[in-house]
């Protein structure tokens, strides 16, 4: 089954309301978003849809980040953007793990001027 036209950004998390937040601020920027709250619903949204982009909570039950991470690269490659943000410290060594195969990683909560710096708002009529 071919998959649908592309979206912008799936984002994952297990905490509903985390992921539906940072949706809604990808949104009103013009980003098309879509939303998976496991890293299993995950991997089911990417056979429907190729995300330009991948947001995904590091620490979920089940297949966590680093697992979803690992997946989606060797399935995409570099053809998509890979961003994990975490709640856990930096100095945690699954977590490092994990920011050495994603391209770009954030601490929670995301300021919303650093997330602007990574996907600046869409200008009407741009698309993408």
């Amino acid at each position: 089954m071919p998959l649908e036209p592309k979206i912008d950004v799936l984002v994952v998390d297990d905490v509903a309301d985390a992921a539906q937040s940072l949706a809604l601020l990808l949104e009103a920027d013009g980003y098309e978003s879509r939303i998976a709250l496991s890293g299993e619903a995950a991997m089911a949204a990417l056979e429907q849809y190729q995300p330009l982009c991948v947001f995904l909570d590091f620490q979920m039950p089940g297949m966590d980040g680093l697992e979803l991470a690992r997946h989606i690269k060797q399935k995409f490659g570099d053809d998509v953007v890979l961003v994990a943000y975490t709640g856990m410290a930096e100095s945690n060594a699954r977590v490092n793990e994990a920011f050495a195969v994603v391209d770009h990683y954030f601490i929670k909560p995301i300021p919303q001027a650093e997330l602007r710096k990574l996907f600046p708002p869409k200008s009407k009529g741009d698309p993408g």
